[in-house]
């Protein structure tokens, strides 16, 4: 059987099942689940920095949840828009492809694309672990214009209604990257207040206006889109953190969110 085989296990993640385990069910134990959550915000760095947050998102969903992901992350090596529908290899399991839907998306199939990108995959280990009997719909987003993110939203749309599938979206995504601790956070929280009622509009004049490098804005307003549409009206930042917290260093962070869509 082809499969994703995982690209950086060892590196953004434990490749020892057992470490991985024990690490992901401890970032879960953030919150209870959160009653009518459409998708959520998860960002995709090293475990190290990011996990905990990442942890926050998933934990507002229900752990029986057994239908469809569709995980929207960034192409960070410039790639153009592609599905995925083979399996996803992790160390603590095979996740899924729910071909189905992936084929309704009526969206270009590029496995060789997929390899080596981390935006995805860091999320799988979340999505085996706590939704075992869920199944995966990859989707590397290139173009991350409003004007891709709502035709995204709308294939995202139709195959929900032509499979009948219950889905859930998961956007990967960091916010700033390389800049001082105080710039990160005003500028990023600006920027994430636009979409406390899925102004995507508002969002990308936001994130333009104080340049917030944020890497998957692309795929976050396509989860509020896609959102929307499935009866969601508004988003709530669960946390906020940078690599700061964890490294000491202010002078140059990341920013993680993680935010509810319900």
């Amino acid at each position: 059987m082809k499969v994703r085989t995982c690209s950086v296990a060892g590196m953004f993640y434990p490749r020892d099942p057992h470490h991985l385990e024990q690490l992901v069910a401890g970032y879960l134990k953030a919150r209870p689940p959160i009653d009518g959550v459409k998708g959520i915000v998860s960002p995709h760095a090293g475990y190290p920095y990011s996990g905990a947050v990442a942890g926050e998102a998933f934990s507002t969903m229900d752990p029986e949840f057994s239908g469809t992901f569709v995980v929207v992350g960034p192409s960070h090596r410039g790639y153009l828009t592609c599905a995925s529908a083979i399996p996803w290899e992790t160390p603590v399991g095979i996740v899924d492809v729910d071909t189905a839907f992936v084929e309704e998306l009526e969206i270009e199939v590029d496995e060789f694309s997929h390899q080596g990108e981390h935006s995805l995959e860091v999320q799988m280990p979340f999505i085996k672990y706590r939704f075992p009997r869920a199944r995966v719909a990859p989707v590397m987003m290139g173009d991350q214009s409003l004007r891709s993110a709502a035709d995204l939203a709308g294939r995202i749309g139709k195959a929900r209604k032509r499979t009948g599938h219950e889905i859930r979206i998961v956007a990967s995504s960091d916010f700033s990257h390389y800049v001082p601790e105080e710039t990160a956070r005003r500028d990023d929280l600006y920027a994430i207040e636009a979409l406390e009622k899925l102004d995507t509009g508002e969002f990308y004049r936001r994130v333009e206006e104080r340049g917030v490098s944020a890497c998957g804005y692309g795929p976050i307003a396509t989860l509020c889109l896609a959102g929307r549409e499935m009866g969601a009206s508004r988003a709530e930042l669960l946390t906020y953190r940078t690599s700061g917290d964890v490294t000491g260093d202010l002078e140059e962070v990341v920013g993680y969110a993680a935010i509810a869509v319900m």
